[in-house]
């Protein structure tokens, strides 16, 4: 499985990304989200759709490569939370790319010290 968090995020929320920066800045602000769920994951509710499909998918194909793309790839807070599902990979843009080697690289050790 590779989850595009970005159009996983559109569909749950029914946001499209090319006009919610019209409105989530002031959903942000005035404290309807705590964040914006294109920057960092929503773990509530994409969150519970991604973990729902990982644990289906590994009843059914225990070894089954798990991974996300998207800009949530290369997002730390977003890395932290999906590790807890034994993801393979993050895919994200060139820029991203020291941020998510970091953040995975954290999480990993988070892990081994539990």
């Amino acid at each position: 499985f590779s989850f595009g968090t970005n159009d996983l995020t559109q569909m749950t929320f029914g946001y499209s990304r090319d006009d919610a920066g019209t409105f989530l800045p002031s959903y942000v602000s005035d404290g309807i989200l705590p964040c914006d769920p294109f920057e960092v994951l929503d773990a509530t509710g994409v969150g519970k759709l991604i973990q729902m499909a990982v644990e289906a998918g590994r009843a059914t194909k225990p070894n089954l490569k798990i991974g996300i793309c998207g800009e949530h790839g290369g997002e730390a807070q977003s890395i932290k939370f999906i590790s807890q599902f034994g993801f393979n990979y993050v895919s994200c843009s060139p820029f991203r790319v020291p941020i998510a080697r970091l953040a995975c690289a954290q999480a990993e050790i988070a892990k081994k010290k539990k």
